[in-house]
């Protein structure tokens, strides 16, 4: 069977299973979870996969599916993946009451594309044609959220890196892939409805204890060092930094307060805060993160508090692989036609694909079929076909062009490809990020 006819059959399979594959994301989008709490939405990958035959593995780093299709020769693997999690949105109207989880950015359905993939391959066959491996991993925790409850799981010995991709990475779960792909969901990007950015932003995470002195805020506030003012003027110290930031290194520094005080008739002395610090380069982050340390420091010193500043590793700038870019681009726009395909460009946004892709080649492209801006309580999906049943004949067709003909067109890449960290480079980066310091401002000193 030639590559076109079968990418053909793949679409026309995916077709078939079109109701089934709708249903999976509808009920992934009604029943949210947040990262590394994904339990509901990673038993209904491993029931799916298990019921289409595919061996696999779960519970990698803690919610993680990864079903492996073994190829009828040997190859390189590329990974399909989706990501399991929501992020937290309390007035979306389809967001979990409890604990504010909403399918606000799609991932629903990454998933449902990934097992509609999934059901194309194995209805047409089409591992006896091809060469190598596809791996449909299910990931869990791409949303950087629940900062204070992930640490704990770090104390706990659970985790090591707060992201599940780069959890995945030191587990080692992605030893055995070569090269890798996800689908994300937007509405329109680029005004169009399918596109790929040359790159987007990364990123670290910080967290942020300023200590005061308590002290009666009517009687004898005198006594007390003020830690929410400290914050405040470090957020205005931040902000005076930002006629600073190169517009090439496309920064976002983005702090919120997370607690504010104890009582209102107490003087604040423990203010909580968290930020992002974004951007285009490992360079450029690492430049504004030491002025946002330096902001911090001034707000703690200015009022006479301390400060506790807890740098996290975040997720690392992405770059997409051209030749893998090429493909996607031509795959979706024979299904949608090539004026509404979005070309090129920088994302200021941060995914934990960019630290896949700086192991190995990987794509992160778009596909619409949403309303609605990201992260936000008007998110929906108004195209279920564009959404979950595009991504799914897009995902198999490039799987195919990758691993046909003796996987020529994975090899290529491979060899063009070199790697900007290996597995330990990356890790011992991500890992020397880790730094937590205490600055006390003390007079004369």
């Amino acid at each position: 069977m030639q590559r076109e006819e079968l990418k053909k059959k793949l679409c026309e399979s995916v077709d078939r299973r079109r109701e089934q594959i709708i249903s999976i994301g509808e009920q992934i989008m009604n029943n949210p979870e947040l990262g590394f709490k994904e339990f509901n939405t990673a038993k209904l990958v491993a029931e799916t996969l298990g019921q289409l035959g595919i061996p696999y593995q779960e519970g990698l780093a803690i919610t993680g599916v990864k079903g492996i299709l073994k190829c009828a020769k040997p190859g390189p693997t590329l990974a399909l993946m989706g990501e399991l999690d929501g992020l937290v949105v309390f007035d979306h109207p389809l967001a979990n009451k409890e604990t504010g989880a909403a399918h606000a950015c799609g991932h629903n359905a990454q998933i449902a594309g990934l097992m509609g993939a999934a059901m194309a391959m194995v209805d047409t066959n089409a591992a006896e044609l091809l060469s190598g491996n596809v791996v449909f991993f299910a990931v869990p925790a791409e949303e950087y959220v629940e900062v204070e409850y992930r640490v704990n799981l770090v104390k706990e010995g659970k985790l090591e890196f707060l992201g599940g991709k780069p959890e995945l990475v030191q587990l080692g779960y992605l030893d055995d892939v070569d090269l890798a792909m996800l689908i994300h969901t937007s509405a329109r990007p680029g005004d169009r409805l399918a596109g790929i950015a040359d790159s987007s932003n990364g990123c670290v995470v910080k967290l942020i204890r300023f200590i005061g002195r308590a002290a009666h805020a009517g009687g004898a506030p005198d006594k007390g060092i003020n830690a929410l003012n400290a914050a405040l003027l470090a957020m205005s110290a931040i902000h005076a930094q930002r006629e600073t930031f190169r517009d090439d290194d496309t920064i976002r520094v983005h702090p919120i307060i997370t607690h504010g005080g104890d009582l209102v008739n107490v003087v604040p002395a423990d203010v909580r805060m968290e930020t992002y610090v974004r951007g285009k380069t490992t360079e450029a982050i690492q430049d504004a993160n030491m002025k946002v340390d330096r902001a911090l420091r001034a707000g703690a010193m200015a009022v006479g508090a301390k400060v506790e500043i807890q740098t996290l590793p975040g997720y690392m700038p992405q770059i997409n692989n051209f030749d893998m870019a090429e493909l996607f681009k031509n795959n979706v726009t024979s299904l949608i036609g090539s004026d509404q395909f979005a070309q090129g460009g920088h994302r200021t946004g941060s995914t934990d694909m960019g630290d896949i892709c700086h192991i190995m080649p990987a794509i992160h492209p778009y596909i619409g079929g949403a309303e609605g801006s990201g992260h936000s309580a008007d998110w929906r999906i108004v195209d279920p076909d564009m959404a979950y049943v595009t991504p799914a004949k897009v995902l198999a067709m490039t799987a195919v062009d990758l691993l046909y003909d003796n996987a020529q067109k994975a090899k290529e890449i491979l060899d063009k490809s070199k790697p900007r960290m290996t597995k330990e480079e990356y890790l011992q980066y991500q890992r020397n990020t880790f730094r937590t310091e205490l600055f006390e401002w003390k007079e004369g000193k």
